[in-house]
Formats: structure tokens, C-alpha cells, sequence
């Protein structure tokens, strides 16, 4: 009977999986002449394709001559608007150029689906007028975005807090480290807001407020060493960053060694962003095969989705001393039946200098026995060799950093397992 349904379910996903591909095969044939057109024009050299009409109401402007001088191409499939349905993400790969360096890879993000994107205007015009459709650029002048205006000399606190992950719980600290390393100004440097352009201050004010992600790559950049993508412009509201490498879950059935490696620059992950001198902790609230890149001729792992980053301010937890502020918080594991989850709370991530959510989310989501991606299991750690797996330390660590069964053991067995990775890899730290 078992057998029956097996067979039944396998004709009907083949069944499913010639009908997608036969449709896709008709409307190839039936735009050959739209799909060729689109093939020979470059889209991100058109103002209406960047939605460069919507800004300020959008990422920022800085990269603009370039797109618009057609410095960058789409890659061949990126080209084709029928495949925009499988790009959920809106994401795109393109070609750079400049004259003395060649052209290399990039990655292009609108930074939201279709329809959240069409939900930032609606936003904007409910807060403005309570319609849900108005003149976009005219009731932005009577939004939030706009009261920080040029007499406003700093970016407080109070103004933006909870308008997104990374100001769930800000400092003047981090807000003066935004607004002076914003990229998107010829003024950068100044943490002073009235330094900047109105058009500048509302673009920084909605990205804080609906995508954060440029704003973490700016303050926190690659060429410092914090593990991000590295950020390099935009235009209207598409963002561009450098590529990085394939994603994380491409090496999931890599060779033993090279997956040992990558667990263990993983895990230096969650330590620089826990503890660093600068005092921020960042912690990752979406963690996933899908969020991580590996470079391919370092092959150092990066951070390439950093929505869901809330920032810290140890300094802050010091000063204020909220509740319990000195008590390590140990977070809770999370045993649900879907991919990626995270079990945590915001207001004590905000609350506790200790914290070992990082660690957590890496572990549980990426390497033990408990992580689950698209149908597999059993972590990036998978089938160890015979005399790793026999000894038992190493399924033994990744349980406890998962799942703790003695108080603070995720603190103690994520320290020994950055170590025994180490260890393992040939890395000496």
C-alpha cells in the first residue's frame, strides 16, 4: 500500500514538474520576439526599472551614475521578467565595469518582494493621508520621515526605536555610528543629522524603517573585518553589493575537511559578533544555509542577508543596569518542525551583557544534528569520519551547544568546540 502511494505521488510530481516546464516552454515561444528585446536592452540603465521616481522614498541615489551610465548588465536569465516569479527575493546577479578594473560579479537587491515593496508606499500614504494610494512623494513630506528635519542636529533614541531589528533597542552610540557612516551622502563623517540633504535624511529614515540591511553593511563594514558582504551602492530601490561566493548550503556535501573549516569560521562568527572591542553585540535573528556565502578562492564565510541584525550597546546594559543586566542568559532550544527556527526574546537580548544567542542560532540551525534544510538533516557536520564519530566528543559538543543539559554548558561547549574545530582544521588560534 506504502509502495502504491510512493508511486502514485512520484507520477504526480513528474506530471506537476512537465506541466511547469511546458508552460514555460509556451510563453517562450509565444514572446520570442518581447524575450529577445529584453535580451539586447539593459533595464538597469532605465530610471522606471530602478524605481528611481519613488526617492526619496527609497535606498539612496549614490551609485546612480553608474547605473544609468549602463556600467552594469543583468546576467543572461536576469534579463528575462518571465523568470520574475521564481525571484521571490529580488534578487539579481550582474556584471560590473569600470574602465581600469575589468568587469567583475555583483549582487543587486530590491530589498523585498513585489508586494512589500508595494507595501512601503501603502504605508506611507495610510500614514500620511489614511488612503492606501496617494501621490508618494507628496506625503512623504508629512510622514515621520520627514519631521527629522534640518534643525534636527541628532539622530536620538527615541525618534526611532523598535523601527526595525537594528534599532530595536538603540544607543546614541550606534544611531551617531549610522548616521556618520551612512554612504549614501557626499557628507559622510558627520554624526550630525542636520548635515544632511532632506532627501538624504528621509532615505536613511525609511531604510532604517522597512530594510535595515545597508545600513548594518555601512556601519559595520568588511574592509573593518566585521563578516558582511561589502556594501557599494544604490540607485532608486535597487541596492548593490559584492559578490561573494555560492552559499552555504553548496558545501553541504563537501569533503569532511572543508566543511570542518567552514563550521569552525561559523562559529568565529558568532563569537566577533558576541564579544569584539567595540562593545556591540550583534545578534543574528535569522540564521539559515541561505544567509551565509563562502568565497571561492579564500573560502571565508560570509554574512550576505543581514536584515535581521539587532544591535546592543554593552556599554549601555553597563550604564543603565537593567534588571538581571549581569545574569548570563542562556537561550531556550527550540525543537519545532520547521526549517531555521530560533527560539529568543529582544528585550533580553537588549537587557544582558552575557548572551549566548549566537552561538545557539549557528549550532542549532547550522551544524548539530538538529538543523534541517530543505529535506535534509543532520547539520553541516554530517557523517563524520569512523574515528571522529567513535570518539563521540564532537556529537557530544554540538548537543550541548544545540541543546544544554548542564546550566551555562552552551558558554563552555561552544569555547571547546571553536577549539576542537580548530583543532581538527589545522587552524592555530
Amino acid at each position: 500500500m506504502l509502495r502504491l502511494v510512493s508511486l502514485k505521488l512520484g507520477r504526480l510530481y513528474r506530471y506537476v514538474k512537465l506541466a511547469v516546464l511546458g508552460s514555460l516552454a509556451a510563453a517562450l515561444v509565444l514572446n520570442t520576439h518581447s524575450l529577445l528585446a529584453s535580451l539586447q536592452r539593459n533595464e538597469l540603465s532605465e530610471r522606471r526599472f530602478l524605481q528611481l521616481n519613488k526617492c526619496p522614498a527609497c535606498w539612496g541615489t549614490s551609485w546612480c551614475r553608474k547605473f544609468l551610465n549602463g556600467q552594469l548588465r543583468l546576467e543572461s536569465w536576469g534579463r528575462l521578467r518571465l523568470f520574475d516569479f521564481f525571484n521571490v527575493k529580488n534578487v539579481y546577479f550582474a556584471r560590473y565595469g569600470e574602465p581600469r578594473e575589468g568587469s567583475r560579479r555583483v549582487v543587486l537587491k530590491r530589498l523585498g518582494s513585489a508586494q512589500e515593496l508595494a507595501d512601503i508606499d501603502t504605508k506611507i500614504c495610510r500614514r500620511a493621508t489614511g488612503r492606501g494610494r496617494c501621490d508618494l512623494l507628496q506625503a512623504l513630506h508629512a510622514t515621520e520621515f520627514a519631521s527629522l528635519n534640518g534643525d534636527v542636529r541628532l539622530l536620538t533614541p527615541d525618534a526611532v526605536e523598535g523601527w526595525s531589528d537594528l534599532v530595536h533597542c538603540p544607543s546614541q552610540r550606534l544611531l551617531d555610528r549610522l548616521v556618520r557612516r551612512y554612504a549614501e551622502t557626499k557628507d559622510s563623517g558627520s554624526f550630525l543629522l542636520r548635515n544632511l540633504k532632506d532627501s538624504e535624511r528621509m532615505q536613511l529614515l525609511i531604510t532604517l524603517a522597512f530594510n535595515p540591511e545597508p545600513l548594518v553593511l555601512q556601519s559595520f563594514p568588511s574592509d573593518e573585518g566585521w563578516p558582511f558582504a561589502k556594501y557599494l551602492g544604490a540607485c532608486g530601490r535597487m541596492v548593490a553589493v559584492n559578490y561573494v561566493g555560492e552559499e552555504l548550503w553548496s558545501y553541504f556535501n563537501a569533503p569532511w575537511e572543508k566543511r570542518v573549516d567552514l563550521a569552525w569560521q561559523l562559529m568565529e562568527i558568532a563569537e566577533q559578533l558576541t564579544n569584539n572591542d567595540f562593545e556591540f553585540a550583534l545578534y543574528l535573528l535569522d540564521v539559515s544555509f541561505d544567509n551565509f556565502a563562502v568565497g571561492p578562492r579564500d573560502g571565508k564565510v560570509i554574512i550576505v542577508d543581514a536584515e535581521n541584525v539587532l544591535v546592543a550597546d554593552k556599554r549601555l546594559i553597563r550604564q543603565n543596569k537593567p534588571e538581571n543586566w549581569d545574569v548570563w542568559y542562556e537561550s531556550k532550544f527550540d525543537d519545532c518542525d520547521k526549517e531555521a527556527c530560533l527560539s529568543f526574546s529582544k528585550e533580553i537580548l537588549c537587557a544582558r551583557v552575557t548572551v549566548d544567542h549566537n552561538y545557539y542560532a549557528i549550532c542549532q540551525n547550522l551544524l548539530s544534528r538538529h538543523a534541517t534544510w530543505r529535506g535534509t538533516s543532520g547539520g553541516l557536520l554530517h557523517d563524520p569520519p569512523a574515528e571522529i564519530a567513535k570518539g563521540g566528543r564532537l556529537e557530544a559538543l554540538l548537543d550541548e551547544c544545540a541543546n544544554p543539559k548542564k546550566r551555562y554548558g552552551r558558554f563552555q561547549a561552544a569555547k571547546e568546540l571553536r577549539e576542537y574545530l580548530a583543532q581538527l582544521s589545522n587552524n592555530v588560534r
